[in-house]
């Protein structure tokens, strides 16, 4: 969402770049194209293309080449378009043709005399730690270090010149954890309040099922089936139902809400959901793609009420071939709302239940499943949860793993099979439609990963297969490195995305995949149930594609922001009750400078400069990499465990001061 552009801010490229010398004229050989900036907080960015016909891929701007260019600016970029590497297309940004956005959240960071008279500086995570923010004080309302605002931007400034704002609105103060999400929805801008028309859609709709919905439906009520999610869940998208006869055979049933049978094409709610794209989940908290009356009740898929759906109903033979397959709109009434942990207990049999034998022939399809899904080159990382609990002023008083056990595997090995099937199905219909796309990594940076797997000890071929990938994490499964493993990798692959032009997805070896089993809180999903039954009406799938692979990616950083800040909160509130508590920490990266570390206690990293380590003067090793103490030949390399210790957490700009206890490398 772009706020109504208001009087005084200014918007000009003129006033927002410098004049370019001469000698930087556009040469022939290059190309111009706009575009949007999504930038990284280390300075860096993307820009998206307006034409991704002419342009298909994002464009990497590199920090020093980004002109005083925002997040959510529309840029114009001059592409290199001489040989580049494979990780894409470089450019840099000549101008900024419009200002994104007119106001910036950010915090009182401190005051400094200038001039006779005190200047409010703040800090703003958009621009970063590099950019001062000077605030014109309000006589109305004093501001004191660590009150949270929203600024409005009067000049942007230039790289020796300040940005300048005055306040727009208050939130409240840093110590307060209950503004934290009203903090992100400002500083991310994202939608909050749904418009009126929309709510007198959804009270036109009602609170139930009615009996004129349930015709030209599969009757599916006496279905045994049941949802499986978090225990903060209430938005239930999905239902499972299973049965296995005598023959070994698997009749699966995957029900999904029916969410296109409330939201059609062009209502209010559709083109609010369309400006959302997808939920934000926050600790705690949920701010929908839908009104809570459609996604926490009336497209819900709870216990015991009837509801509508789309059920793609499998069989797969005793190997756990896929035998045959449909989709139908359907009704059905969930015999149990269970949690994960519920589930994994009943399989324990640490719960009775009169489920469990569905979950024991659900746990059975799984594992089949998964061994088609290895044998495709496909790689499972299974990667625990660290769930941040929260009171009800958002204050974090805790952590939980949450392991990836096999009740979410099960989970997410049907859900994979029905949007595989729904895509195969639109697309033997030869219909465009919203592919969930993976591009294969570029081989530079897959050389990176090889390297650290290299330097963890685990030995890899000069040309890895993905045999040797699925080889290296099964191998490194029970060490330490497990999760910095996977995390490396992930790291170095190219995002998903949406896009109507389907070129399979790489992370998952699939030839055809979409989104279909999320349409409460996905868009691009809503647009697939749309298009299985022909309801899409006339839409722009490129728009939409890139709409929604945008705001995932924006939500995305939402979320990770608000976290890091409960994490540091919690880890400050540790801090008071014991100042001499030490944390086990592992080694993440190796650089000239210093090294990084995750605290495995709260998923949260830090970094230490090699001044900050152990009272020798180390020397970085680049072939293992390493750094090394000269006297005391101590070394410092991937995967070494470490006892850090906070010394102070900075809230205002989310960051860390650690020292070091000890060094030891673990045992693989």
């Amino acid at each position: 969402m772009t706020r109504k552009q208001k009087k005084g801010a200014t918007t000009s490229p003129k006033k927002s770049r410098k004049k370019k010398p001469e000698k930087e004229a556009i040469e022939s050989t290059k190309e111009i194209m706009t575009g949007t900036l999504r930038l990284h907080p280390r300075g860096f960015g993307f820009v998206v293309p307006d034409n991704l016909s002419l342009y298909p891929q994002d464009v990497f701007i590199p920090k020093h080449l980004t002109d005083n260019a925002v997040d959510g600016d529309l840029v114009e970029v001059l592409i290199q378009t001489k040989p580049h590497s494979e990780k894409g297309p470089e450019g840099k940004i000549l101008s900024v043709l419009k200002r994104g956005r007119t106001h910036l959240a950010g915090t009182i960071s401190h005051a400094q005399g200038a001039a006779g008279k005190w200047l409010m500086m703040a800090y703003v995570p958009l621009l970063g730690s590099t950019r001062p923010v000077v605030v014109n004080a309000s006589p109305d309302r004093p501001m004191k270090i660590g009150d949270r605002v929203i600024l409005r931007v009067l000049e942007w400034g230039e790289e020796e010149s300040p940005t300048i704002c005055d306040v727009s609105h208050f939130i409240g103060h840093i110590d307060d954890p209950s503004c934290d999400i009203t903090a992100v929805i400002e500083e991310f801008d994202l939608r909050h309040i749904f418009p009126d028309s929309a709510i007198t859609e959804v009270k036109k709709l009602g609170s139930r099922v009615l009996a004129k919905d349930l015709k030209e439906r599969v009757d599916l009520t006496k279905e045994i089936c049941f949802t499986i999610d978090p225990d903060t869940a209430k938005d239930f998208d999905d239902a499972l139902s299973i049965e296995k006869d005598r023959k070994g055979f698997f009749q699966l049933g995957v029900h999904i809400a029916d969410v296109a049978h409330y939201v059609q094409a062009g209502s209010a709610l559709d083109q609010e959901a369309a400006l959302r794209a997808n939920s934000t989940y926050f600790p705690g908290y949920c701010l929908p793609m839908l009104p809570h009356e459609l996604s926490d009740d009336l497209c819900s898929l709870k216990q015991a009420v009837v509801r509508l759906t789309v059920s793609v109903l499998m069989t797969f033979d005793p190997s756990g071939k896929l035998t045959h397959s449909e989709v139908v709109r359907s009704f059905i009434k969930s015999n149990k709302r269970m949690t994960y942990s519920e589930a994994k207990e009943i399989l324990d049999g640490k719960k009775k239940s009169s489920f469990k034998q569905k979950l024991v022939e659900m746990t059975e399809l799984c594992h089949l499943l998964k061994k088609q899904r290895y044998l495709r080159g496909s790689i499972d990382f299974s990667l625990p949860d660290l769930v941040l609990q929260v009171d009800e002023k958002g204050k974090p008083y805790g952590v939980k793993v949450e392991e990836y056990d096999i009740t979410h595997q099960l989970v997410e090995e049907f859900m994979l099979k029905a949007n595989e099937l729904v895509a195969i199905t639109l697309t033997k219909r030869g219909k465009i439609l919203l592919y969930r796309v993976h591009d294969e990594p570029a081989q530079e940076n897959m050389e990176d990963f090889f390297s650290m797997a290299r330097a963890l000890g685990f030995p890899l071929p000069a040309h890895p297969e993905p045999s040797d990938l699925q080889n290296l994490f099964s191998l490194a499964k029970d060490t330490p490195f497990s999760q910095q493993l996977a995390i490396g990798f992930i790291r170095n692959m190219k995002l998903a995305s949406y896009s109507p032009h389907n070129v399979g997805h790489f992370g998952l070896a699939l030839e055809h995949y979409c989104h279909f089993t999320s349409p409460i809180r996905r868009y691009s999903d809503l647009i697939t149930q749309r298009l299985l039954f022909g309801e899409e009406g006339e839409i722009d799938l490129n728009k939409i594609a890139l709409k929604c692979s945008e705001q995932e990616r924006v939500s995305f950083r939402a979320e990770s922001a608000i976290k890091l800040l409960k994490k540091l909160r919690l880890l400050k509130s540790y801090f008071l009750e014991d100042p001499h508590r030490f944390y086990k920490a592992i080694v993440t990266r190796i650089k000239p400078f210093g090294l990084a570390f995750e605290v495995q206690e709260l998923f949260l990293e830090g970094f230490l400069h090699i001044s900050e380590l152990e009272n020798d003067y180390f020397i970085y090793e680049p072939k293992q990499p390493a750094l090394i103490g000269r006297a005391s030949k101590k070394r410092h390399m991937l995967g070494s465990e470490l006892q850090v210790r906070p010394v102070s957490v900075d809230l205002i700009h989310l960051e860390c001061k650690w020292e070091i206890a000890a060094a030891r490398r673990p045992k693989k």
